[in-house]
Parts: structure tokens; sequence; C-alpha cells
């Protein structure tokens, strides 16, 4: 429910709703790269790409939008910011207050070593560990749902140890991707899928075999 997000931020993060709004969070896991992107690429070669992952995404939620033909569907995306240049919504709160992922953060740890460093938070999932994304949030205006029941996500990375661990690896070594595997994970990126996202943006579409 959009209360549970809301409850948990300051007012200049609150989605416009009232409380009992439905809301999805949607995460695209290891495997959309091969059955969402390069499918979605391959279709749209002779069209104009600019972030094929983005548009992507826009595409199949856009898609998914057409079978609620009466029903006002709202679909905010990750990568969508305020003119204020703050992000429309914040994705891992999001996922944490769905349970659909847990937002591991500073607050979690209770001897924490950082001192006066910025340490940002991450989110892990159960399955995928840190090897998926969220991509948006889907919004149901028109429905209400007063009884539906808040899931806590699962608390999958336990101890003060694994949690500092991971919120390290997190802050100051994301670009090997170690923090991704801080639990035992069913699936993670391919190789090519790896390569793709340590490419720069700028390079992703030679990557792809497109060109700018």
């Amino acid at each position: 429910k959009v209360g549970w997000y809301n409850a948990v931020l300051q007012p200049v993060f609150h989605l416009p709703y009232p409380d009992d709004t439905l809301a999805f969070v949607v995460l695209s896991t290891p495997s959309m790269f091969d059955k969402a992107l390069k499918p979605f690429v391959n279709k749209e070669r002779l069209k104009t790409i600019r972030d094929p992952v983005d548009q992507c995404v826009s595409h199949h939620l856009s898609r998914l939008k057409e079978r609620f033909p009466g029903q006002k569907v709202d679909i905010i995306f990750d990568y969508e910011i305020l003119p204020s240049r703050k992000p429309k919504f914040l994705a891992q709160t999001a996922a944490h207050v769905a349970g659909a992922a847990y937002y591991y953060q500073r607050k979690d740890v209770k001897l924490d070593p950082w001192g006066e460093k910025k340490i940002y938070g991450v989110c892990i999932h159960p399955k995928y560990g840190g090897w998926f994304a969220i991509r948006g949030l889907l919004l149901f205006p028109d429905i209400q749902v007063p009884f539906l029941e808040q899931s806590a996500p699962v608390d999958c990375v336990s101890t003060e140890e694994k949690r500092i661990e991971l919120l390290e690896q997190f802050n100051f070594h994301w670009q090997d991707g170690h923090y991704r595997d801080i639990i035992e994970v069913k699936e993670r990126y391919s190789e090519e899928q790896k390569a793709y996202f340590a490419t720069p943006p700028a390079e992703r579409l030679r990557l792809l075999g497109l060109t700018q």
C-alpha cells in the first residue's frame, strides 16, 4: 500500500495517493537480459535506441498497462526525476516495504565502524542476492486495499559481521560486484550481462551491435 511507503519517509518524498492505494514494485531478475532485453533490441534495431534497458522496461510495462483497459494505471520508472532533481520514488525503500527485498542501511548495524563517512544502503534479494534491479512502480489509483496485510522482507543478511561486510563492499568496492554475492544465490548475471553493465553507457550500444 502507498501508505506503507509514505509512513517511513519525509513528506517531500511522499507519493500523492491515498494510503490504501494498491501499488506493485517491479523487479528485473538475471534472466531479463536474455528473455527481454536482447529480443527487444533485435526487434527495435531500425528505430531509435537511446538507453536499451530503460526503453525495454518502458515497452514491457506499457504493454502490461494495456492489459487493464478499463483501469487507471500510473507507472513511475526508476530513472525518472522531479524538477528538483530528486527521484520520483525511492526504489529501495519501495522494495523493502513491499516485502520484495531487504534494504540494509547503516542503522541496521549496531557497532558502526564508519565514523563521519557517508554510507549508502543496498537492497538484497533472498533468491538473487544483489543480482537484480528495481525498475519501476505500478500504481492503481482507483483500487483501495484497506485490508491488505504487509509482509516483511526476508532478512537474509542477518549477522552484524555480514551486514558490515555488505555495506563496506557496496560503498567502497561496488565495481567488483562482490557485494552481490553476500549470500548464496540461485541465479546471477551471465558473463555477457556483466560485461554490458560494466561498460560505460555511451559504449553499450556498440556492445549490442548497434551504432549511435
